[in-house]
């Protein structure tokens, strides 16, 4: 008995992707990046942790050709980080690399408000290594202080360069001599004090069994058709290939496959 085939708009579908529409929407509203201009901005204090602006969240990149934020970022226990540690302590130099590579890497993040569009809120800034650097020093050296200060801080104006050999521009921050209020407007204000978003909205946090099965696909990919597959993908197999073949290459290959065992098996959680 042959059956009609089901017409129409799959709705669950319509539904799945207007929320990802919506949320990379809001996401963009709450995320200010850097230009080739000069924008300045003003850092101010965190509302979720008043004594420290400064966010620091770990991220694991090019896992199934996506991004994920680490649970070591709030102190929770991360599958991918715990497998990373046990190929690092092998001995083996192969599978260390190897553990260096699931290892979540380090983004800060700090609120600021952007002048000349202060009405719209706080928004988060994300900024390497280096930058957070510069701005630490900047804070610890006396003549400057403070420069989140609400009262008495200082403006940070910022702009990117190309470098040679760089795939991505290089963001360049300089701190303002001027002391200054964030702001004397009480509506401004209140956005910043009140209305501030957490960093939360901004990134989803994956269970420890939603890692798992991640970290499981990454390591174990099914077999698909790459006829018409998206090149970052394509990238993301081949290396994921490579690490395969590195671990069955390892003299540890047996300890290496005991510490996937154990964790699976409930270790850690």
């Amino acid at each position: 008995m042959s059956t009609t085939p089901q017409r129409g708009i799959n709705l669950d579908t319509v539904k799945e992707r207007l929320e990802r529409l919506q949320k990379s929407k809001k996401n963009s509203n709450l995320t200010w990046k850097p230009t080739d201009k000069e924008q300045t901005i003003r850092i101010v204090p965190y509302k979720y942790k008043p004594d420290n602006p400064f966010i620091e969240l770990y991220f694991h990149y090019n896992l199934n050709g996506k991004t994920y934020l680490s649970p070591i970022s709030f102190g929770e226990p991360d599958p991918i980080y715990e497998v990373a540690q046990k190929l690092k302590n092998t001995g083996d130099k192969e599978s260390w690399k190897q553990g260096k590579d699931l290892e979540p890497k380090l983004r800060t993040f700090a609120p600021v408000i952007v002048r000349g569009r202060e009405s719209e809120g706080v928004k988060f800034w994300g900024f390497g290594k280096t930058v957070y650097e510069e701005l630490l020093s900047n804070i610890a050296d006396h003549e400057c202080g403070d420069i989140t200060d609400p009262l008495t801080g200082r403006d940070v104006v910022v702009y990117t360069i190309k470098e040679e050999g760089k795939s991505f521009p290089t963001p360049k921050v300089r701190i303002k001599m001027t002391q200054s209020p964030v702001t004397n407007d009480r509506d401004i204000l209140q956005k910043i004090v009140k209305e501030q978003p957490d960093i939360r909205e901004l990134y989803e946090l994956k269970t420890y069994e939603e890692l798992e099965k991640i970290l499981d696909k990454y390591l174990n990919p099914e077999e698909e058709s790459t006829t018409d597959a998206d090149p970052e993908k394509k990238t993301a197999e081949k290396k994921t290939e490579t690490v395969q073949q590195e671990v069955k290459n390892s003299a540890d290959v047996d300890v290496i496959q005991n510490a996937f065992s154990e964790l699976f098996e409930g270790e850690g959680k």
